[in-house]
């Protein structure tokens, strides 16, 4: 069975010595009182439950999966993936950066992530069904009337109950302007709603006695398209004023979903038979509700990516060392063994340094936007607010469509160590690679975060955002580009900068003649914009490491060694995305599509 081991090292480097959390925590005086000990602890015991209780459920969660009973409509989840959530919710991890007015701890954003890191390397399937509940918590927060929060937030917060987002129907996917589900008002105040859901994560389990749904669905006198679409809170059991749980409502789990891969986790198709809800925010404006659940779940997924990754890393790692294969190429570097341990071949070592690359590369990016969301939500200052807030909001389609691009790259290098033992289910790693396949799809496909990027984030206002995150590297580049020892990370960084600007508004004059430029360089210009936030935050932690590279610490040479792979290596691929980028949309139209 695969072992895992909390990255805590690495985490810990990434928390104190790269983004030195404890003393922006002391800036905010929501944290000031968050220290470096405390924020070890926690990531400790986090580590704890997720190698301890999560990580031995996840291969026999996928070898079980869920189990619909269709008479009751109820579906079981694996064996122990009940207790395991029961001793979650004891641990108070649920609680973990909740509002302490509706029973949360109160702690930063940044050690949420942690925990989540972990516990998607241990078993993304059962992570995800806590894991939705913080997307539905942040909703309400932001758009619930004071009864919803009153009623649903202390629930959520303790993990009494958890929450899903009920989007897609069997006829539409993206295209959330085409749903057709209804909401009936009545006389009390409430709304009966009719529709089918499919594809809802967690949606129907036995994990908890109540699920909270938000479900968008359109109002009697809904405008057509997206500007017709409202958000309700619709329970499983009803919830009485008081609180209390009453009878049953009528949205019922058909099916569960045969998935390629995280089979722990009931994908639901869901049936709304006159349920009854509560609006969520105004009337019609549903989408810019649900997008503050979205938006978290983009961010969730690429966590999803990350703990995916290093868990195969780990592993392909540990494999790679035992293994013996073959002679080194330049000679037997185990004279005693029959053949060497197959980690002496370069190819095995540029798989297995491609995923360590990716895995500490997001985790640097996946903790710094968190740490962004901490200052947005808690700094006294209004200019620093919004510059963050602009900057989760540009990266958020990276941390997303980046990190789960590199997971399955990742993964899918990891199993090819393992070689024909990799395909074999017993040894583990192929799960790796099938649960990491639905991260690029779900919460938005890739190209749609590619198109939000590009679109939205970019050009819809003139590069505003991206020049804010472009002067941090800037600054950066300029503190180090008399450095000497930096020359190596410093100019590839600076280099590809100047080549986003001028791709950037390059892509920007072609998309005012033809839009379809946009859709056709999306998605190598995200992924181009990937490798320039990774290389920043690649090129920082080399100027810790080479500071500490002497310390007798190994950490640091490994990190430098890492480093140098990422800039030889991978950043590269930046020069052939580029290319593709400015060959246009012409040779991707031009074909009739009767041709296909």
């Amino acid at each position: 069975m695969p072992q895992y081991t909390p990255p805590l090292r690495d985490m810990q480097f990434v928390l104190h010595e790269l983004l030195e959390v404890a003393s922006t925590f002391q800036m905010l005086p929501r944290h000031a009182e968050i220290d470096a000990d405390t924020i070890n602890a926690v990531i400790e015991e986090a580590g704890k439950f997720a190698a301890g209780v999560a990580a031995p459920l996840n291969a026999s969660g996928d070898d079980e999966g869920c189990t619909l009973d269709a008479a009751t409509h109820e579906v079981r989840t694996p064996k122990g993936f009940r207790k395991a959530y029961e001793q979650y919710v004891e641990g108070g991890w649920p609680a973990l950066s909740c509002d302490p007015a509706f029973g949360g701890q109160g702690l930063p954003v940044v050690l949420n992530q942690c925990l989540y890191e972990m516990i998607n390397s241990a078993n993304q399937a059962w992570t995800m069904y806590p894991g939705l509940s913080h997307g539905a918590y942040e909703c309400l927060t932001a758009h619930g009337t004071e009864w919803q929060k009153n009623t649903y937030l202390p629930k959520l917060t303790s993990g009494e109950w958890t929450g899903t987002m009920c989007l897609t129907e069997p006829h539409c996917g993206t295209d959330l302007g085409m749903l057709r589900s209804k909401a009936e008002p009545q006389a009390d105040g409430s709304y009966r709603i009719t529709g089918q859901k499919i594809f809802i994560s967690a949606g129907e389990h036995d994990i908890t006695p109540n699920i909270i749904h938000l479900v968008l669905a359109r109002l009697p006198d809904a405008p057509a398209g997206s500007k017709g679409i409202s958000l309700f809170v619709v329970p499983k059991f009803k919830v009485a004023a008081d609180g209390s749980i009453g009878e049953r409502n009528p949205i019922f789990c058909t099916a569960v979903e045969d998935k390629m891969g995280i089979h722990g986790n009931a994908t639901c198709q869901l049936s709304l038979e006159g349920a009854v809800g509560t609006l969520v925010g105004e009337p019609h404006r549903g989408l810019q509700a649900m997008f503050v659940m979205m938006n978290a779940a983009r961010l969730g997924v690429g966590n999803q990516a990350l703990g995916l990754t290093e868990a195969a890393y780990q592993m392909a790692a540990a494999y790679a060392k035992d293994r013996i294969q073959m002679r080194s190429l330049t000679g037997p570097k185990a004279p005693d063994k029959p053949a060497d341990p197959i980690i002496v071949h370069p190819d095995v070592r540029k798989m297995l340094l491609t995923a360590r690359a990716y895995a500490e590369g997001g985790r640097a990016l996946a903790t710094y936007i968190a740490l962004l969301i901490d200052r947005e939500l808690s700094s006294d200052d209004a200019d620093e607010r919004a510059d963050c807030a602009d900057l989760v909001a540009l990266l958020t389609p990276i941390v997303k469509a980046f990190l789960t691009d590199n997971a399955w790259l990742a993964t899918s290098h990891c199993m090819q160590v393992f070689g024909g033992s990799g395909y074999i289910r017993g040894t583990g790693i192929e799960q790796y690679v099938r649960d990491a396949r639905i991260n690029m799809i779900y919460e938005g496909t890739n190209t749609v975060q590619s198109l939000d990027l590009l679109g939205r984030k970019v050009l819809a206002d003139n590069g505003k955002k991206l020049k804010k995150f472009g002067r941090i590297v800037a600054e950066f580049i300029e503190e180090e580009g008399v450095n000497e020892a930096m020359q190596e990370f410093v100019n590839p960084l600076a280099d590809l900068g100047d080549k986003v600007t001028k791709l950037t508004t390059e892509l920007g004059m072609k998309a005012m003649g033809n839009a379809d430029e946009v859709g056709a360089a999306a998605v190598d210009y995200l992924r181009v914009c990937g490798h320039l936030v990774f290389a920043y935050f690649w090129a920082r932690m080399a100027k810790i490491a080479l500071e500490k590279q002497n310390s007798g610490d190994p950490f640091y040479v490994a990190k430098l060694h890492t480093a140098r792979f990422y800039f030889a290596k991978l950043l590269p691929e930046t020069a052939s995305l580029i290319r593709s980028a400015r060959a246009g949309s012409a040779s991707l139209m031009a074909m009739d599509e009767t041709l296909f």
